[in-house]
């Protein structure tokens, strides 16, 4: 007999964990930005966690420059929020369980990943990477379309290893987890969330439909975890309404993780770009870029 549906809420005050710091652009000149020159400010955003070999637990995601007119959160010019989303951050919390690295300000840069001069013949936009460990090591998939992949060993070099599979042009934010033996990826196309099979990360199944939206706007930055014999899938919103980095997080519950109906919605979260991961304790934590602070903020899940 299946458990009780569990709803899960934010318990206490985020804590914001990572504060980016200024560095120089690499290139290649953008809109907004010269390669060579430093900015003291630069914007983090879809992002993914994973506790590498090194006992630390570490943060890789989108990052930029912040054009000339930013203002956080939420007043912004479209034609430069996005501009030169062209390589992703990469921090890490010192030696420990991620109950103790929980602290202000305590995870820091390092060097930046994976800007297009070392990626050759691929497109510029590197999106809402996903991080898996299988085999000893570390696969990072990527979006936006074609959905690609990298290899590392450590989380700090990576070696690109070519596309997966192309889709929609809209194709972007994967997020995979282990089922039935086989990996599951969750991806947003449009206004839909879709999913594949593979049992090898490289060769991926036919697409089907996980999720609909039922509502104005498009999903972002889908996460299923499962807890028991639920599975729960939290996603925020990009709609126009509450800025570029919307921290409307919905939650919704399925008994597998290959579709999830409208109807389930279990509550809303604030969180942008919701990452949640089980700790060492068991406990369970929501990540949260630019939404509370500027970086990345994490916060306690109780589930009632």
């Amino acid at each position: 007999m299946a458990g009780k549906i569990k709803k899960p809420e934010i318990a206490g005050d985020y804590v914001h964990i990572y504060r980016p710091v200024g560095d120089i652009y690499p290139g290649p000149e953008s809109r907004c930005f010269m390669t060579g020159k430093t900015y003291d400010i630069w914007v983090p955003n879809d992002f993914t966690v994973i506790r590498g070999p090194d006992d630390r637990w570490h943060l890789i995601g989108i990052t930029h420059p912040a054009p000339p007119d930013y203002v956080p959160p939420d007043d912004f010019c479209a034609q430069t929020i996005h501009d030169a989303e062209w390589l992703l951050f990469h921090a890490a919390s010192e030696p420990g369980n991620l109950r103790d690295a929980l602290q202000p300000d305590s995870w820091k840069d390092k060097g930046k990943l994976l800007h297009p001069a070392l990626r050759p013949g691929e497109p510029r936009e590197i999106y809402a990477p996903h991080i898996i460990c299988a085999n000893g090591l570390y696969y990072m998939i990527y979006g936006p379309d074609p959905m690609r992949i990298a290899v590392s060993g450590d989380l700090y070099c990576w070696r690109p290893a070519g596309e997966l599979f192309r889709g929609h042009s809209s194709s972007r934010d994967p997020n995979v987890i282990l089922y039935q033996d086989r990996f599951w990826m969750t991806y947003v196309s449009e206004n839909k969330l879709l999913g594949r099979s593979s049992e090898d990360l490289y060769h991926w199944s036919e697409p089907v439909e996980v999720f609909h939206m039922d509502r104005p706007g498009v999903p972002e930055s889908p996460c299923i975890i499962q807890r028991e014999d639920r599975f729960y899938l939290f996603w925020c919103i990009y709609d126009g309404r509450n800025g570029p980095y919307d921290n409307r997080t919905f939650v919704y519950y399925a008994d597998t993780p290959c579709r999830f109906e409208p109807g389930n919605l279990l509550t809303q979260l604030e969180a942008h770009a919701p990452e949640v991961v089980c700790g060492e304790d068991g406990e369970t934590y929501v990540f949260s870029v630019e939404r509370p602070h500027r970086g990345v903020s994490v916060a306690r899940l109780s589930w009632l």
